[in-house]
């Protein structure tokens, strides 16, 4: 009589086990075999928010980067011109200054004071993760010749809808959490006298919060944990993307409108990665890390090769490095490739210096790049030659210090108004000290982009960038 019951009780208990059993593997993401096509479309809409997930964090947090801010809601004001231990971007310039300002508008808009500048060229872009470029200000649009209040916010940050603050001259409103804001000042270093005032008023610049504008105290901020950057972008694909792009997703605005946001959302939303979830690693799908790391690395390659094709570089550069809405996803992932957080070409443009014989230039010889006085860029600000290591985008260590050749790396003109750029492990005898960028004898592949700030669109249609002869 008792065996009955009992007998049912454990067939009940064991059913019921199985069910719970059932429901827990039932959230458990399997792994999923993805194509390379697969991969290689996914790779491609994700290259902008790895790309500046990793300027971003490095800037604001890493240890090693002598350019960091050293945490959000901090800036920095760099009063000498990059060097080589610069590594937290690929091609950095070193023709500007820069002041860079790291925040965090979760929980209170942020605040920078502007004083008037004296210099020819200075301009603000602001970045969030997603790598659409902004230049609020700029002196090409007569901006920076009187103080000016500005106001960074988000449509998610905390008791702040946009309203007019007084004594704020412009509101802005980012479409990411987490941005990096970002002067660029030409510090005139060949007029000492003007260069001293330059950086007197680069450092009067002011970064707060809104509370701290009003007289209150600013909210802590430390209430967040952030998904390790990587070393290089193809680090982040190999080792944590699903991680990232989830921290990615809940921090950035999307616009169910536009067909780059519908794209990546869509494309992530199989793998269990949607705007507003939590991270849950075992509801994920699992993914092969090195076929994302390999794709990953042949498209920042494949990028690269675009370089070596003037027709195609400059079919892509109108819509490369601009607002959301005004690109594609061609133009931002060779921009977020080849030089994240660039600015759009009415400001600069970025031919690259390709070599005569149509080979990439190597360490293990000597270049030389000639211009006459009517084949100089038609920059209405300044220009400059900057050069690079191919792989990596870095500043060519040497003793020197010297990695470009412009008004402010230095330059010499000839008697003539042209220019002779020696690229050579040794200087070659006669040649003037500011118009050589020294190397180092070994087998290393490198480029050299020049810039042009604020450029003559006009004689831009008729001028040809020079050409890297092997000597």
């Amino acid at each position: 009589m008792i065996r009955k019951p009992i007998a049912l009780f454990m067939m009940f208990i064991v059913a019921l086990l199985v069910m719970v059993g059932c429901q827990t593997k039932s959230t458990t993401k399997a792994s999923v075999e993805l194509s390379d096509a697969q991969v290689e479309n996914i790779v491609r809409r994700s290259y902008q928010y790895v790309a500046l997930y990793n300027v971003i964090q490095k800037a604001a947090l890493d240890t090693t980067n002598p350019a960091s801010t050293g945490g959000f809601n901090k800036m920095s004001v760099a009063t000498q011109l990059f060097d080589h231990n610069v590594k937290s971007i690929a091609r950095p310039n070193n023709d500007t200054l820069y002041i860079t300002c790291m925040m965090d508008l979760r929980k209170d808009p942020v605040l920078l004071e502007i004083p008037a500048f004296d210099s020819k060229y200075v301009s603000l872009m602001a970045v969030a993760y997603d790598h659409y470029v902004n230049v609020p200000l700029t002196t090409r649009l007569g901006d920076f010749r009187k103080p000016e209040n500005v106001l960074f916010y988000t449509e998610r940050t905390e008791r702040y809808d946009g309203e007019p603050i007084e004594g704020v001259d412009r509101n802005l409103e980012m479409t990411g959490d987490f941005a990096i804001v970002v002067f660029r000042v030409m510090p005139q270093a060949n007029e000492p006298e003007k260069f001293k005032k330059i950086i007197g008023q680069m450092k009067r610049v002011k970064m707060m919060t809104l509370s701290e504008y009003r007289g209150g105290k600013t909210k802590a901020i430390d209430d967040i944990e952030f998904p390790p950057f990587g070393k290089t972008d193809a680090d982040v694909f190999g080792n944590n993307l699903l991680k990232v792009m989830q921290f990615v997703f809940n921090h950035t605005t999307f616009d169910p409108n536009d067909l780059m946001d519908k794209g990546v959302v869509a494309a992530y939303k199989p793998l269990g990665i949607e705007p507003g979830k939590k991270y849950d690693p075992s509801a994920v799908a699992k993914i092969d890390n090195e076929q994302f790391r390999k794709i990953s690395q042949e498209i920042q390659a494949h990028n690269f090769t675009l370089l070596a094709e003037p027709g195609k570089f400059a079919e892509i550069t109108p819509r490369i490095l601009r607002p959301k809405g005004e690109t594609n996803l061609e133009a931002i992932v060779i921009a977020s490739v080849i030089g994240p957080i660039g600015l759009p070409m009415v400001e600069a443009m970025y031919p690259p210096v390709l070599t005569t014989n149509g080979k990439p230039m190597n360490a293990m010889n000597d270049y030389v790049i000639k211009m006459t006085k009517d084949e100089l860029p038609p920059a209405k600000a300044f220009w400059s030659l900057t050069l690079y290591d191919m792989q990596n985008g870095f500043f060519i260590p040497n003793d020197h210090k010297k990695y470009s050749v412009g008004e402010n790396g230095g330059m010499k003109l000839n008697k003539d108004g042209g220019i002779e750029v020696y690229v050579a492990a040794e200087k070659p005898e006669g040649v003037p000290e500011e118009n050589w960028l020294p190397i180092n004898r070994k087998d290393e592949d490198m480029d050299i982009i020049m810039r042009i700030y604020v450029p003559d669109l006009e004689k831009l249609k008729t001028w040809s960038a020079p050409k890297a002869e092997k000597l």
